[in-house]
């Protein structure tokens, strides 16, 4: 299954980006120069996340990760983590890519 997701040009060189990931919120943003894409949802106990320079933080209770998707501190446990999407870039479109 493969679903484009944004052009490479609409994703913000700093900063985060909203799309719409099948009814539910992502995120797409550049770690690196690198596209990344993680659903809009933190894992304590589902609030959205904001990106505050290098984490982000849960607008709810304040966990915070770091942009790879490390929990950074509490509330969410210790071993939480980020979902992100598996992804591809084909030209200038970003896609999620599954089972492929």
């Amino acid at each position: 299954m493969k679903h484009a997701l944004t052009t490479l040009a609409e994703i913000p060189s700093a900063g985060t980006r909203k799309i719409d990931f099948f009814g539910r919120e992502a995120l797409v943003y550049l770690e690196d120069g690198k596209p990344r894409a993680l659903a809009n949802v933190c894992p304590h106990l589902g609030g959205p996340l904001e990106q505050q320079g290098e984490r982000f933080v849960c607008a709810w209770h304040g966990a915070e990760f770091d942009c790879r998707g490390a929990r950074l501190k509490g509330p969410a446990r210790a071993e939480s983590r980020l979902m992100f999407l598996p992804t591809r870039v084909e030209g200038d479109t970003l896609y999620y890519v599954w089972g492929e």
